[in-house]
């Protein structure tokens, strides 16, 4: 499922810290009752340089949480499962999240996953003709790290248009270029394949985005960090034309959407299934 999460207006904050109150909802219902479903749940934020988790929880109806276990990018993962022989399945995420003002700087690498790891291409970001020409500008640029990445980012946001309902969870970094338009997901996997040919390890974050005016949404965020020298990881959210601020709450990372997406599973039988998301951010 391709995330939305785009700004309808930019406000200066002054504060350096924000309590931010999370409310995610997800409904699955199937045509007929399923003998089998195992979901992986990437949605418990954790806290770190840039946030403070107060509270957090998950409740389910319908199915079970299996077990908890920290992923090789160090992301919490919850394995719930549906009933046997249920038709319907709400996983429901809340808690409190004091947020802190960092220029969009998450700071050292932590976790056992090597900087090296994170220049490595994946089906989602391998760079075409289209990135390959994209970032061909930046190549001899002698400006500083930062201000190349920015500069990558602009690119990818003129290169690329928001429009919601024209790509999904596979559309590949060189397709969503070619296109012309797509969605947070796509802008950062964009910006992935192209820092990553420039030389920048670079991962893919998933997380929350307080939108000003705009509570209720329809989806999370997602954005992209690359690491540079003297600074660490660093934040870089295309669709916005921004580094993550005190708005944002990092949820999970990885080389791409699939390794970051907030639900994925699997499940037995030939039912059809529809899900409803329903995310609510607020101070």
């Amino acid at each position: 499922m391709p995330w939305g999460g785009r700004l309808k207006k930019i406000t200066a904050f002054t504060d350096s810290r924000m309590r931010l109150n999370i409310s995610h909802f997800t409904k699955y219902e199937y045509d007929k009752p399923v003998h089998y479903a195992l979901q992986q749940v990437r949605l418990t934020p954790k806290s770190q340089a840039s946030q403070n988790v107060l509270s957090w929880g998950i409740t389910v109806e319908g199915g079970r949480k299996q077990l908890e276990f920290t992923d090789q990018h160090h992301n919490l993962v919850t394995l719930i499962s549906l009933d046997e022989e249920q038709s319907k399945l709400n996983i429901h995420c809340k808690g409190e999240v004091e947020t802190i003002k960092q220029s969009g700087i998450a700071g050292q690498q932590y976790g056992d996953t090597p900087l090296w790891y994170f220049k490595r291409s994946t089906a989602l970001t391998k760079p075409g003709e289209q990135i390959h020409d994209l970032v061909k500008s930046l190549v001899d640029d002698d400006r500083d790290d930062l201000t190349r990445l920015h500069a990558l980012s602009g690119l990818v946001a003129k290169a690329v248009s928001y429009k919601k309902g024209v790509t999904n969870s596979q559309t590949t970094a060189e397709d969503a270029l070619e296109a012309g338009h797509g969605v947070c997901q796509d802008h950062t996997h964009i910006f992935l394949s192209g820092a990553r040919l420039l030389g920048f390890p670079g991962r893919y974050v998933s997380g929350y985005l307080m939108m000003d005016n705009h509570v209720e949404q329809d989806a999370s965020h997602a954005w992209a960090e690359a690491w540079i020298e003297n600074l660490g990881w660093t934040g870089f959210d295309v669709s916005n034309a921004i580094s993550p601020d005190e708005r944002y709450v990092r949820v999970a990372t990885g080389l791409d959407y699939k390794d970051a997406a907030p639900i994925s599973g699997i499940r037995i039988g030939e039912a059809k299934e529809s899900m409803i998301v329903t995310v609510h951010v607020q101070r």
